[in-house]
């Protein structure tokens, strides 16, 4: 199961549904095309500041091998190394640019598939419409009867003095 983040804009009113056409769904996992083509994944999806903050990190650790002299291999692992952070924290760097350009968490659910939680936030979003409508309230739940027979709590069947 995966949890799935919908960020919507800022002006977005819960009560128009066709504001879930704008919508943008997040799954939090391992990024897979993050990991193999990392910053061209971010460009992708049109995630500048993050892409460029990936590329830079890229050439960095390049000129940082190349400076220490290491070997091809020490080399092809801290690339691989910082190709597996970037494919963990893809979803949370696309998270944070949302945010940042007016597009918060506006709801999270867990789900087997993006299939699955869209239709999960669907459900969610038009009750929530509902309620704003002026739904019928729900009938409130009668409570149990409590039985008067013994004052006392716990496991003891009578109050005691105090002593």
């Amino acid at each position: 199961m995966t949890t799935y983040t919908l960020h919507l804009p800022d002006e977005v009113d819960p009560a128009e549904p066709e504001a879930l056409d704008r919508a943008k769904l997040v799954p939090d996992a391992f990024v897979w095309p993050a990991f193999w083509f990392s910053a061209l994944w971010f460009f992708w999806h049109r995630l500048w500041l993050a892409g460029l903050i990936v590329l830079a990190a890229e050439i960095v650790v390049w000129l940082a091998g190349l400076a220490l002299g290491l070997s091809t291999a020490a080399g092809f692992a801290i690339a691989l190394l910082l190709s597996w952070l970037v494919g963990l924290e893809a979803s949370s760097l696309r998270r944070w640019t949302y945010a940042r350009t007016g597009r918060p968490i506006r709801d999270a659910v867990t789900a087997s598939d993006a299939k699955e939680a869209e239709v999960k936030f669907v459900a969610r979003w038009l009750r929530e419409e509902g309620a704003r409508m002026g739904s019928p309230p729900s009938r409130p739940v009668a409570p149990a009867h409590a039985r008067s027979e013994s004052p006392a709590l716990g496991l003891f069947p009578e109050a005691q003095g105090q002593r």
